[in-house]
């Protein structure tokens, strides 16, 4: 056979942007967004967002700018996810609960022209502003207000709203001339080192919405509840998604889990995502009922200890796992559920479960090597190795930082810096970060597999294991745990009784040495423990004296 070469009908750049034109088209006169008393449909989201891109374009907005947005999971956030690179710009979601320092940076290396603002966050970024350079250019600030609360509204001339209705609703937009050209730029959490600018192009944002569909068998129409907020990772893809399926966006500006039960009731949610901290969230609400519906909740960013999940799942909730990073815009790899472990006994289900599981489809390849040899680990469950990735949906890079792009990308594949395993079943299992690795006596322990243990305990609400300095081992865990709160003071169990508890059910070297109680364990916003926070507490307690066991 003669081989053919691609031609102008069949190369057509890829794009997630064409989503919401066909949208419009299928799904026109079905509920796009509910928002307390706001609903618009699929037709009126494609016209609104061709205004706000056409908006930007008059304002001078080119291709390749960046323009930003601080927002909680309003209309105006979902919105702009289409909007912004239809006129050909980068966008770019700025966490909320971010300081204005962080904010004033972020800004200042992403060179942003225009930032598009919730009232609430008003404040906080004319600070950062106010912290750049005297002769440095400042973004153009868009506020947005929120209808619903008079409380909220800001006066000022330049909103959202009236920006949009400068806009052409005929706009033609931009369509990208290569699908390899930038479209998202995020930054990373900073849990565990200064944030980094993640570049996304066109094509790796089309490949890992479909392919986030395709794994979790999203059906048409479904009923989406926002509880994973838009600026972490772009709501793992599902704007978009939500838009392939014709689906409904409940929309949120915060919640609890009295919330998240009433919106589920109300609306008849479906499907929602969230980080093991809603789960936990759920699980422990005061009044909880087992649902009427089941609701689908995929969750991701930190292993569920496997008593959550049976929890969670005991209340009607079908539970998903993955995992993924700001790097991959998405879930990478997820626990692909087997009809035939519907059999096990729940505690065997939960136990699969909060393994991460293997590639999702349009990944192509993902491994756990040795670091020093870079060869795969055995595929025993035991052996630890580092998670590598490589596939169409990797990042382009880090935004000016070549050295930290080459320290990631090598040899052709992603290096996470997380640390995990592969069981026999070919399943793979996160056991830590690379620098929560504690190694006391010369063993390597999982912060994760303690911390598993101790949320089996029924006084246990929350519990995070971190390294703490020790003389002689060098390091030993040290446990900080939040207990319940319907809990009395008899039954508040004491460090003595966690530490025994754990020795119970763990070699003895892992179990820890030092039990620190907290009212809560400080997390980012998308739910994540703030381990490097729990380090240095943990190193201001000074080296502990342990017997030599």
């Amino acid at each position: 056979m003669d081989i053919l070469k691609p031609n102008s009908a069949n190369s057509s750049p890829l794009t997630p942007l064409g989503f919401l034109e066909r949208a419009a088209i299928v799904y026109g006169d079905s509920t796009s967004i509910i928002y307390n008393n706001t609903t618009f449909t699929w037709s009126q989201t494609y016209q609104r967002c061709l205004q706000i891109a056409s908006a930007l374009s008059s304002f001078g907005i080119q291709k390749g700018d960046v323009v930003s947005v601080m927002a909680p999971n309003i209309p105006a956030m979902y919105e702009l996810h289409f909007a912004v690179p239809m006129s050909g710009a980068v966008f770019n979601t700025i966490n909320i609960r971010l300081d204005a320092r962080t904010v004033s940076i972020l800004l200042q290396h992403s060179e942003s022209k225009l930032i598009f603002v919730d009232c609430l966050s008003r404040s906080l970024v004319l600070e950062a502003l106010s912290l750049f350079p005297p002769n440095a250019k400042r973004p153009v600030l868009i506020f947005i207000a929120d209808d619903e609360d008079p409380s909220l509204t800001v006066d000022v001339r330049s909103t959202y709203e009236g920006f949009l209705q400068t806009g052409d609703p005929g706009f033609k937009w931009i369509r990208p001339e290569n699908e390899w050209d930038p479209m998202i730029l995020n930054y990373t959490s900073g849990t565990t080192s200064a944030p980094k600018g993640v570049v996304h192009c066109h094509r790796g944002i089309f490949i890992i919405t479909v392919d986030s569909l395709i794994d979790w068998t999203m059906p048409k129409q479904p009923v989406y509840l926002w509880t994973l907020p838009m600026f972490h990772a772009n709501g793992w893809s599902f704007p978009w998604g939500m838009a392939v399926v014709g689906g409904t966006n409940v929309c949120l500006r915060k919640f609890d889990a009295a919330t998240i039960y009433g919106e589920i009731r109300r609306h008849g949610v479906t499907h929602m995502c969230g980080a093991p901290v809603v789960l936990n969230m759920l699980a422990n609400a005061p009044d909880s009922h087992p649902l009427q519906k089941p609701v689908q909740i995929l969750t991701a960013g930190a292993p569920p200890p496997a008593a959550v999940l049976f929890r969670t799942e005991s209340l009607g909730f079908v539970v998903s796992h993955g995992y993924g990073l700001t790097e991959t815009a998405g879930l990478t790899i997820s626990c692909a559920w087997k009809q035939e472990w519907n059999r096990l006994p729940a505690t065997e289900r939960a136990r699969l479960k909060a393994r991460q599981g293997v590639r999702t489809v349009t990944m192509t390849e993902v491994d756990v090597v040795d670091d020093e040899s870079g060869t795969s680990v055995k595929r025993d469950g035991l052996s630890l190795g580092e998670i590598v990735l490589r596939g169409g949906f990797v990042m382009l890079g880090y935004l000016k930082d070549p050295e930290g792009t080459a320290k990631s990308i090598r040899n052709g594949w992603f290096y996470t810096g997380d640390v995990g395993v592969i069981h026999p079943d070919g399943y793979l299992e996160i056991k830590d970060r690379s620098k929560d690795v504690i190694i006391s006596g010369g063993e390597n322990l999982s912060s994760v597999e303690v911390e598993s243990v101790l949320y089996t305990n029924p006084a246990v609400n929350e519990a995070a294991v971190v390294a703490r300095p020790d003389e002689f081992w060098g390091e030993t865990p040290c446990a900080f745990v939040s207990l319940k709160s319907a809990l009395s003071e008899k039954e508040k169990p004491s460090e003595k009784e966690i530490i025994e508890y754990c020795r119970a059910r763990m070699p003895h070297y892992m179990v820890p040495k030092t039990v620190v109680f907290t009212p809560e364990l400080p997390k980012t916003s998308t739910g994540k423990i703030q381990k490097f926070v729990l380090r240095s507490k943990a190193k201001a307690l000074g080296f502990s004296r342990v017997s030599r066991m």
